[in-house]
């Protein structure tokens, strides 16, 4: 076994030196990203679509707040640098569906729903969007990871990921018909939260979270399916995440000895906290947003 404090620090290091000059200033919404603007001078946009990662949230006391740390703010820093026209517009909507984000019934959007209203944003602004980066979906399957019994979990997934899928090529659809030329798009697809249910230390614990495991993967691959038919490339979260590790061996101080998949879930996430929330903490965050820039930087910049 290792020092799991180690890889966090050399993780941690990376990812500051990767996108360094996080500013909390920098992550202007749609409502301030016309205030310091000189007269005549182009305007550009990053739009961040999606449910509460996309919006960027954490736990509080006072249950979920938007952080100004979310991967969306701290990817927008990252690109600011190459342009400082840039805005960052977040249409990001806490428990966002894929059902919700086409018909609206969450947040409250002037077009309807979120899907209209980035599809609005794009038909206004032709050759003025730089990149659009979404996630949705997880929360789709909210009803079905609330089971414990393996055999209903699945049942019930079976039922729903179809749904989702479908859903998700109308949204894919819409974005791209919004423009008469293609927008950069950028997908993400999801960490596996119900990792830190191994806490649990029981035997049906454990391997309900190593099946959870397999769920996760197999739903990333129906997204990626779809987002590829869009020739929509994916942010693979799911491997910076660490997700798929059961057999090696980590020792963090709350937990002792876990595997290290486990261990990764509790330093990105509060789900091994007192919150118990499945959403990324600043670190997470910061994972998040260097995937992407994992599928945005050209090979040669990857390798220097």
């Amino acid at each position: 076994m290792r020092r799991f404090a180690v890889g966090m620090a050399v993780t941690a290091l990376a990812v500051t030196s990767a996108l360094a000059g996080v500013l909390p200033a920098a992550a202007a919404h749609h409502s301030a990203a016309t205030t310091h603007q000189a007269a005549g001078t182009p305007r550009f946009y990053y739009v961040s679509l999606g449910d509460s990662l996309a919006r960027g949230v954490q736990p509080s006391a006072n249950g979920d707040v938007e952080t100004s740390q979310g991967y969306a703010d701290q990817l927008f820093t990252a690109l600011q640098l190459g342009n400082p026209e840039l805005h960052l517009i977040k249409f990001g909507c806490p428990g966002e569906t894929t059902k919700t984000m086409i018909k609206g019934g969450i947040c409250t959007y002037q077009a309807g729903s979120q899907l209209a209203q980035a599809a609005r944003f794009i038909k206004n602004h032709p050759g003025h969007v730089q990149l659009v980066t979404i996630d949705i979906g997880a929360n789709d399957l909210n009803p079905c990871v609330a089971l414990t019994n393996l055999t209903k979990l699945v049942a019930c997934l079976q039922k729903v990921i179809p749904v989702a899928v479908k859903n998700l090529a109308t949204i894919m659809a819409t974005l791209r018909a919004a423009s008469a030329k293609p927008v950069d798009i950028v997908a993400g697809n999801y960490y596996v939260p119900e990792l830190a249910g191994w806490l649990k230390g029981t035997k049906a614990a454990k391997e309900l979270a190593q099946d959870s495991v397999a769920l996760g993967k197999a739903f990333n691959s129906d997204l990626t399916a779809v987002y590829s038919k869009f020739k929509v490339p994916v942010a693979d979260v799911f491997t910076a995440f660490h997700t798929a590790d059961f057999k090696t061996m980590v020792t963090i101080p709350a937990f002792g000895s876990v595997p290290r998949d486990v261990g990764f879930i509790c330093s990105y996430t509060w789900q091994c906290s007192q919150f118990q929330d499945e959403h990324a903490n600043r670190l997470g965050y910061a994972v998040i947003a260097s995937a992407f820039m994992n599928v945005l930087l050209p090979p040669a910049a990857k390798s220097s």
